[in-house]
């Protein structure tokens, strides 16, 4: 097996960032607070943006008020756009909702130390061997398009 890690720009900010959040959150607590947040913030965003788009297709007859750039994403673009978000958010909510089973289970400060521990090894520097092992499993899930046949 080849223990260099993909070195495609995909995986290497895939590395990077999985990495970081378990180094900077390396409780149970904290991913489980990480990981309602990142949910939050983004079906905010997504909220957002779909209530602009829909305000864009209803305003069409305001068109002074429109940015420079709104003006080159036609009705076709908008519309497939609502169609995929209302989708996303649909997602989002139910993410939600198991979040918030996840946020009933309370672990004790024991097994919150185990978590620290064990991120220290998930997480180490960039070129400890366990993590270039790691990142090369991770990377040759067979879903991911650039596997290769070894044959």
């Amino acid at each position: 097996m080849n223990e260099e890690p993909c070195q495609c720009s995909d995986c290497q900010r895939f590395y990077k960032e999985h990495d970081r959040l378990i180094r900077e959150f390396p409780t149970f607590k904290q991913q489980q607070e990480l990981n309602w947040a990142s949910i939050q913030s983004f079906r905010t965003l997504c909220s957002k943006v779909t209530d602009e788009l829909q305000k864009k297709l209803s305003d069409k007859q305001s068109e002074e008020c429109l940015l420079e750039i709104d003006k080159n994403i036609t009705d076709v673009e908008i519309t497939d756009a609502l169609d995929e978000l209302e989708n996303v958010n649909a997602y989002l909510y139910s993410i939600e909702a198991l979040m918030e089973r996840i946020f009933d289970i309370k672990v004790s400060d024991k097994i919150e130390l185990k978590f620290k521990e064990i991120s220290k090894q998930l997480a180490p520097d960039p070129l400890n061997i366990d993590r270039l092992i790691l990142n090369r499993l991770f990377h040759q899930t067979p879903d991911l398009p650039d596997k290769k046949d070894s044959k």
